[in-house]
């Protein structure tokens, strides 16, 4: 039996959450040894349902994770724990644990002193105990095991992705103009710059700059306020579902994503798998990513930022060429092959021999035999 960290059922929904989620039900499909269990509280009731959650103990949130699931973990025999998102239980050694970047390190503004405190406190305990780890890029992976002093040989990729509901719309004729960008609340991700090179466009009285996410909070900042409130072209949407989000990626001109630092970046994906062509910061995780799939800009250069953006809504053979390849790079992500990625290491760690073992142990048995291989 394996058990899976559930928690995330009960958080909303980040992108965190969504690497769990996608990974999660992607693992019920290729796996018939796994159990979830979450604190009650359900949030995603669907994905709940379809993960077939149990919920047990009697807390929530850290308390659930640090004592109710350790404990449900002894009564079961100590059997291996999958944690998906970027915390889980110090005390179980059994398991495989992920950690998504260290944004909290490198740009601490973005986050409480709570929140860091917390990280920069759990995060090397974890480590120390843990078995396995896993992250979401190359990127990340070299900047855990550097900051961490953590063994990269202990660290496995798992990319995210995106789901087939992400898919390019039919063509509409004299729709409204507009630039697209999606966030979360974080000072990283660098929304104060973008509006700023939006505001320095000429001659585009009619383009929008759409900005999904929760406005309240990504502009508590009374500059921000202020930049946002000075053109009726900034148009706040607040959280969308992924219908709603489908339809504003659709329709957008281009997809922007200015953000500083990134352990992988969800959001320039689902742009692409809906067909809509991104501008994207050099920086961080992004350029493994998007690869030459996106227009790039310096995300500290205002100047630079506004020429791609300007650059993008000029140039319609350029958008085409992007909107190419950008469907082409979401074919290099699924949540099957990650899930695939997470179910090998399980079997790893628990001895299991798979059809890749066998054919691995095949080769290296056939090239030790080979005439060729002996002196």
């Amino acid at each position: 039996m394996i058990v899976i960290n559930a928690r995330f059922l009960t958080q909303e929904l980040r992108g965190v959450q969504r690497f769990a989620e996608q990974t999660c039900l992607a693992l019920k499909h290729i796996r018939n040894d796994i159990i979830f269990v979450a604190p009650h509280g359900i949030k995603m009731h669907e994905s709940a349902k379809a993960l077939n959650v149990q919920c047990i103990g009697r807390h929530s949130g850290h308390v659930w994770e640090q004592l109710d699931l350790p404990a449900y973990l002894r009564s079961q025999g100590n059997p291996l724990l999958v944690s998906l998102c970027s915390t889980a239980p110090l005390m179980v050694r059994n398991q495989i644990a992920t950690h998504h970047d260290i944004t909290y390190v490198r740009h601490p503004e973005s986050y409480t002193w709570a929140f860091r405190t917390l990280y920069r406190v759990m995060t090397p305990i974890l480590l120390s105990r843990i078995k396995a780890l896993l992250t979401v890029s190359s990127f990340s992976k070299g900047e855990i095991s550097q900051f961490y002093n953590f063994p990269e040989n202990k660290i496995f990729v798992v990319p995210n992705a995106v789901s087939d509901a992400f898919q390019p719309g039919p063509p509409v004729g004299g729709k409204q103009e507009y630039l697209l960008a999606v966030s979360s609340p974080s000072a990283h991700k660098n929304f104060k710059r973008m509006i700023e090179a939006f505001l320095t466009l000429r001659d585009h009285d009619g383009l929008q700059l759409h900005i999904v996410g929760a406005a309240s909070e990504i502009f508590s900042d009374p500059s921000l306020q202020r930049l946002a409130g000075s053109d009726s072209r900034i148009r706040f949407l607040g959280r969308l579902s992924d219908t709603e989000l489908i339809a504003q990626y659709q329709g957008a001109t281009a997809f922007v994503f200015p953000s500083l630092y990134e352990g992988f970046g969800i959001p320039p994906l689902e742009a692409q798998a809906c067909g809509c062509p991104v501008l994207a910061a050099n920086a961080a995780s992004i350029p493994e990513v998007l690869q030459a799939s996106a227009l790039y800009f310096d995300p500290v250069d205002v100047e630079h930022m506004a020429a791609a953006m300007q650059r993008i809504l000029t140039d319609m053979p350029l958008r085409q060429s992007l909107r190419r390849r950008g469907l082409n790079n979401v074919g290099r992500f699924s949540w099957e092959a990650s899930a695939q990625r997470v179910s090998q290491r399980i079997d790893a760690l628990i001895g299991k021999t798979t059809p890749q073992t066998m054919q691995s142990i095949a080769k290296k048995n056939f090239s030790a035999g080979s005439p060729s291989s002996k002196s």
